[in-house]
């Protein structure tokens, strides 16, 4: 069984409307069929409707005040409601504040008195009397959704009026998972303008006091990296492996979790440049998918991503319309931006987070080999040894900073200290500049991060000796090149980093490295860590949607132990390592990555 072309993919087989734009804009229709008084059929009453659904806005208002006017009671109310809101989505707001102005509340049935607050609340927010919008705005469970819609967004503009940013980020918070299209981009779009007016200190403090489900959380991380700040993160504290065992609804066996896909694109960029990453990638998905039982593996099939997100996203609506149920990928983070900004028929698993930071749309996920994740554990690891002051060296890249942010952030909500930081430039030898800016005041109790590829801590590792520094050292998986060479990374010795357990020695269930990495030359070097991560990727396929559903549940990765959050987001809990006579070697408790209760 082995891969074949089929068209431009590569075969493995197994035996809503826009809403946004009617509240804020008047060329829009009503989302639902309104309610009311009930009416006798009227061929006026017909026509001024049609005309309604026409977009001939100005003619249905006509037609209905012509309808109010001859009417008395319950069903005049009615027509000048609808006259009314013809008048609004004509953008006459005026005209309709004089039409309501005259209706009797007591005269009005079903959904009316709702929709004669909605435009109560526009009109009064038209003239600047945002606490009079703010009181009009009631939600009650007889909300039909276009009304919750409609009234939600009044109100995120209310509560931006009266100067209540974080209760007006809030309502826009829920709006996004109900948006979509260009709805939904105009919407984020005002969600972080509103965010973004506020200071780091109040995004992290009103962070702080929301729950771990709540949806504006994501959004006050991403506006906090628009300012260069990062947040600490709160670790996954998992207690319950999936695939558990247990006797099903029918008396058999099953595994508590599973759920099978029965078709699976695999959306990687196949092209010179990414080649060998992908590669890597695809021969863990691979690898895992011929490790697994015949009766489990689905059909997969492989798209070629492209170059640039418009490829992706066509590489992924042909999968779709080929009759994938899963998506795997894509790998690129401006490609699963673009992606996750669409309306998805097929949940995807994407094999990277977007560079905008936004959480996957409802029933997707997201999963990548993420610098900060690193970062916070390795502050993790400093407070877990009682180590509260660090000196930090990086390399000069964006995701040895990113990794920097993440470990500042953790480090110093568990009370540590930053003494010092420097970067290392490139083509630079001579550290002890940089060194000691780092480590001057660090004392022998502290301990130095470092975030740099092998080449730089190599050299780095033999200086900071020569500057007397005892203190111990501790790295992001990217000081480690994939392959032991003891007699490059003899000076290494001592550093302690986090990284893939499958590099390290044999896992249950997986495919022994040692073994594969003689067999395929994708399993070596760097790529070893994205063999890993495509193994992975394949192994969260069955189990994501319990793994969202079940924040205490984890899956035992070659990458490390996997958990996601009620947004979507893979977490990865690391292993550890430490080089001893030029070769990494686990550390104490390296392959059983659960922290510490």
């Amino acid at each position: 069984m082995t891969p074949r072309l089929q068209g431009t993919s590569r075969i493995v087989r197994g035996a809503a409307p826009t809403l946004l734009a009617l509240l804020l804009s008047a060329c829009a229709t009503m989302p639902e069929t309104p309610t009311g008084a009930p009416t006798a059929p009227s061929p006026d009453a017909d026509r001024a409707e049609q005309l309604y659904r026409d977009g001939e806005f100005e003619q249905a208002a006509r037609a209905f005040t012509d309808l109010a006017n001859t009417r008395r009671g319950d069903v005049s109310a009615h027509y000048q409601l609808r006259a009314a809101e013809a008048l609004r989505e004509n953008g006459d707001l005026d005209g309709a504040a004089r039409l309501i102005d005259d209706i009797r509340r007591r005269r009005l049935h079903g959904d009316e008195p709702l929709r004669l607050d909605l435009l109560g609340a526009e009109v009064a927010l038209k003239h600047g009397d945002a606490a009079h919008a703010r009181a009009l705005l009631v939600f009650d469970d007889s909300m039909t959704p276009g009304l919750r819609l409609r009234a939600l967004e009044l109100r995120a503009r209310a509560d931006a009026a009266v100067g209540d940013a974080f209760a007006s980020a809030q309502t826009r918070a829920q709006l996004d998972r109900l948006l979509e299209g260009a709805d939904r981009e105009q919407n984020r779009g005002q969600l972080l303008d509103t965010l973004g007016k506020l200071d780091a200190a109040a995004l992290k403090s009103r962070y702080d006091s929301l729950q771990p489900n709540d949806p504006l959380r994501p959004w006050i991380e991403q506006a906090l990296r628009k300012q260069g700040q990062a947040l600490a993160r709160e670790m996954p504290r998992p207690s319950q492996p999936v695939g558990t065992m247990r006797q099903g609804t029918g008396g058999a066996l099953e595994a508590e979790g599973y759920e099978r896909a029965r078709r699976v694109a695999l959306l990687l960029p196949l092209n010179a440049q990414l080649a060998g990453v992908s590669n890597s990638i695809r021969d863990g998905f691979l690898s895992a998918y011929f490790a697994d039982t015949l009766e489990r593996r689905p059909e997969v099939r492989i798209y070629d991503a492209g170059r640039t997100p418009a490829e992706a996203v066509a590489a992924y609506e042909k999968a779709v319309a080929e009759g994938a149920d899963r998506v795997v990928g894509p790998l690129q983070r401006e490609s699963v931006g673009e992606l996750f900004h669409r309306p998805l028929s097929v949940r995807v698993l994407a094999l990277n987070h977007p560079d905008t930071g936004e959480v996957p749309p409802p029933g997707s996920a997201e999963y990548g080999l993420l610098p900060e994740a690193e970062g916070a554990q390795v502050a993790e690891r400093l407070r877990e040894r009682g180590i509260a002051r660090a000196s930090v060296i990086l390399a000069e890249a964006d995701w040895a900073e990113r990794a920097a942010r993440a470990f500042r952030a953790q480090f110093e909500a568990g009370g540590g200290t930053i003494v010092g930081e420097s970067r290392l430039r490139e083509k630079d030898v001579n550290y002890a500049t940089s060194i000691t800016q780092a480590t001057a005041s660090l004392g022998a109790d502290g301990a130095v991060f470092i975030s740099m590829r092998p080449q730089q801590a190599r050299l780095l590792a033999p200086q900071l000796k020569i500057a007397n520094v005892a203190a111990p050292v501790f790295a992001t998986s990217h000081i480690y090149s994939g392959d032991d060479n003891a007699t490059l990374d003899r000076d290494l010795d001592g550093i302690e980093f986090c990284d893939a357990p499958w590099l390290f020695g044999p896992m249950t269930g997986k495919p022994e490295r040692a073994r594969i990495s003689g067999q395929i030359a994708s399993a070596n070097g760097v790529g070893a860590r994205l063999f890993a991560f495509g193994m992975d990727a394949y192994a969260l396929l069955p189990y994501i949607d319990w793994l969202i559903s079940h924040p205490e549940s984890y899956l035992s990765g070659a990458t490390g132990e996997l958990t996601a959050d009620n947004f979507g987001r893979v977490h990865r809990l690391v292993s550890w390592a430490r080089f001893v006579g030029g070769m990494a070697q686990p550390a104490e408790g390296a392959l059983s990555a659960t922290p510490m209760q």
